[in-house]
């Protein structure tokens, strides 16, 4: 029984044409404008037969511009289908090759080769990118294994692998700004070509992984049924899942070890095929193939056109800044809920992740949550380094406390208590533990609203930074309300449109960073949760904002209990869905965009600390909502605290040492879980 993964409206079929023939349309029209920039057209048939009398055209329309054509056609139709493998084996419609983590982990492998072993990148660069890339999948893999690479598990490795990587490049970068600033370019995916080489080879390995994706393609259907089923009709299910992520994965990394990353490609072709009209898997597999060559096609050829009278975009980026706003359209065209299915053996949503114990009371597990943040605090206030070594409160003077470490300690500690708890509200609103408030798209709408104002002025102090983020928190918070009342706030809705506005802000900051602007460093040091700008000034209205927040919270802890039933049952009991849903939804807003202001938009503390209180065994909605303030806290205090001292005089930003030290403890966990 075949399913759309994502309920988008089926197109009528004049109008699949016409779509069809427009896009086809827009990319051959502009792929004649680019030639003909190169050679006149009269002059197309000579250069083609080798009796061209300019060599350098000749060249360049030969070994330049028709590569570029072809690497576009072979990369794009290999990311249409790794990103259809990947939704159907783990069915997540928002399941693309960055959810194998394999693009940060071959981006992290160059970082990393380029300072430590350049010989490497001179034998081969792409081998190293894809040996990387082909790492991640594998540690994915082998951290899903325990539990029979159930759905949830491979998702949520998948995520902390490839934020891991990221936060690894991220710190690398910002250490070795000068000597990196070249894989921008690289990492925002370049289709630039300088010969057939690529694409010869490039044809050959997917040819190969077509045919293995095309022998999976009956056990693939049996994965739309439930695990149970699929295996009582003779499918091994892991054993199928695991060698369609492994395909997918192959794909994945052969186009980042040659192009660099590419996004959206891999998420929006299968769904396009979907709405297009292919229904079943067969016809989806020849479909999302095509459609992803001819948006990448279509992409680069408007991105060539537009370089040549305005700063180039990295085709990467630009298939983001228009894949998003085609996916915000295509949720605008969608009325009612995504109708998403939950993941394969999933009891309650509340109940997702590892529960290490179950033996000691919740106020028992509260003061221990209170303990350690209180230690946190203490470690971070009482000691520090400097240039003669360590230093304790005796040693410290007190104006050095106050003015400096107390400002610092207290935007970590909000911070993290305001993620933490956003994280909390959004996973039980959506009854998904992938949610996390940078899902959301508040804290991207924050950063780039702080791009915006960045590309317009020549300097951004403190006052408009702080209002350039509420600007852009306000407008994200505006395009969930506006896209998803109709749909009654359906949480997989709500879900999408803030991956639509991460990808969008991604684009933008990957931009600004491959553009040159003096300003990118620190820009990237404020993306990666830096305190750096944390001032005494903001730690009253941070109290004061996580104060209401909570308080309203718990006003509400009564539908916490009942929203994660379905919309069907909370009605049946008595709740009004879609206010209830709002009513969180801005409670999870003001949070987020909060911290967001204070340190930048970071990342994964709203995943990992709900998910370690739930593995301490607090499960009511008013004891989890507690514990995750206190663990948030305490999470982001010691990474701060760590990021200031670990590799002193140098420093590295908050959030990204809390992925480096929680993502192997969160994968270890996930590892125990069967």
């Amino acid at each position: 029984m075949e399913h759309a993964l994502l309920h988008l409206p089926a197109a009528s079929r004049p109008f699949r044409w016409i779509a069809l023939a427009s896009l086809c349309a827009v990319a051959v029209a502009f792929t004649l404008y680019t030639l003909a920039g190169i050679a006149p057209p009269s002059r197309w048939i000579a250069i083609l037969d080798g009796r061209a009398q300019d060599a350098v055209q000749s060249l360049t329309f030969t070994q330049v511009a028709l590569p570029r054509i072809a690497i576009s056609w072979v990369v794009g139709a290999g990311l249409g289908l790794a990103g259809l493998l990947f939704q159907q084996a783990l069915r997540n419609p928002l399941a693309d090759p960055a959810t194998i983590g394999v693009s940060s982990g071959a981006y992290l492998a160059l970082a990393a080769a380029t300072l430590y072993a350049p010989r490497l990148l001179e034998w081969s660069a792409e081998g190293v990118a894809l040996a990387g890339g082909i790492a991640a999948c594998v540690l994915v893999m082998a951290v899903a294994r325990r539990s029979q690479f159930a759905t949830i598990h491979i998702i949520l490795a998948g995520l902390i692998v490839s934020l891991f990587c990221g936060a690894a490049a991220g710190a690398l970068t910002l250490m070795n700004h000068e000597y990196l600033n070249g894989l921008f370019v690289w990492q925002t995916g370049s289709l630039a070509q300088n010969g057939w080489q690529k694409v010869a080879r490039m044809l050959a390995q997917y040819a190969v992984l077509a045919v293995c994706a095309g022998l999976l393609a009956r056990p693939l259907v049996m994965l739309t049924l439930d695990d149970e089923r699929a295996a009582a009709l003779g499918v091994h299910v892991s054993r199928v899942r695991a060698a369609s992520i492994a395909l997918g994965a192959a794909f994945s990394a052969i186009a980042v070890a040659w192009v660099g990353v590419v996004g959206f490609i891999g998420l929006m072709a299968p769904h396009l095929a979907g709405m297009l009209g292919a229904r079943t898997l067969a016809q989806r597999m020849l479909a999302a193939p095509l459609l992803g060559a001819l948006l990448l096609w279509a992409t680069d050829q408007v991105v060539q056109t537009l370089g040549r009278s305005a700063a180039s975009i990295p085709t990467g980026s630009a298939c983001a800044l228009l894949g998003a706003p085609l996916l915000l359209w295509l949720l605008f065209r969608q009325r009612a809920g995504l109708g998403t299915r939950p993941a394969p053996g999933a009891a309650s949503p509340a109940r997702h992740g590892v529960i290490l114990q179950d033996k000691y009371s919740d106020r028992t597990l509260l003061a221990l949550c209170a303990a350690a943040g209180a230690a946190s605090l203490l470690v971070a206030l009482a000691l520090g380094r400097d240039a003669a070594g360590w230093t304790g409160l005796a040693d410290t003077a007190w104006a050095t406390i106050r003015d400096w470490r107390v400002p610092r300690v207290a935007a970590a500690a909000l911070a993290g208590a305001m993620l933490a708890s956003a994280g909390t509200l959004l996973q039980r609103l959506t009854g998904n533990p992938l949610a996390s408030p940078e899902v959301l798209g508040i804290s991207s709408g924050a950063a780039l609203g702080v791009i915006g104002v960045l590309l317009l002025t020549a300097d951004l102090g403190a006052p408009g930074m702080l209002a350039a983020a509420s600007t852009g928190a306000l407008a994200a918070l505006a395009v969930i309300a506006a896209l998803n009342w109709r749909a009654g706030f359906s949480p997989e809705r709500v879900l999408l449109t803030g991956v639509a506005l991460s990808t969008l802000f991604s684009a933008f900051a990957a931009f600004l960073l491959t553009s040159g602007d003096p300003r990118a460093a620190a820009l990237l040091t404020w993306m990666s949760g830096s305190t750096y700008r944390a001032t005494s000034a903001s730690i009253l209205p941070g109290l004061a904002i996580l104060g209401l927040a909570l308080g309203s919270a718990i006003a509400g802890r009564r539908w916490l209990l009942i929203l994660p039933l379905g919309a069907e049952g909370a009605q049946a009991l008595g709740v009004a869905v879609l206010q209830a849903r709002l009513y969180f939804l801005v409670i999870v807003a003001v949070l987020t965009a909060s911290a967001t202001i204070l340190v930048g938009p970071l990342s994964f503390v709203g995943l990992l600390a709900p998910h370690m209180v739930r593995g301490l065994g607090l499960q009511r909605p008013r004891a989890a909502l507690a514990g995750s303030v206190l663990a948030g806290a305490a999470i982001m205090v010691l990474a701060d605290w760590a990021g200031r001292i670990a590799v002193f005089p140098w420093q590295i930003p908050a959030g990204l040492v809390a992925m480096l030290a929680g993502g192997p403890a969160f994968l270890w966990l996930l590892w125990r879980s069967k």
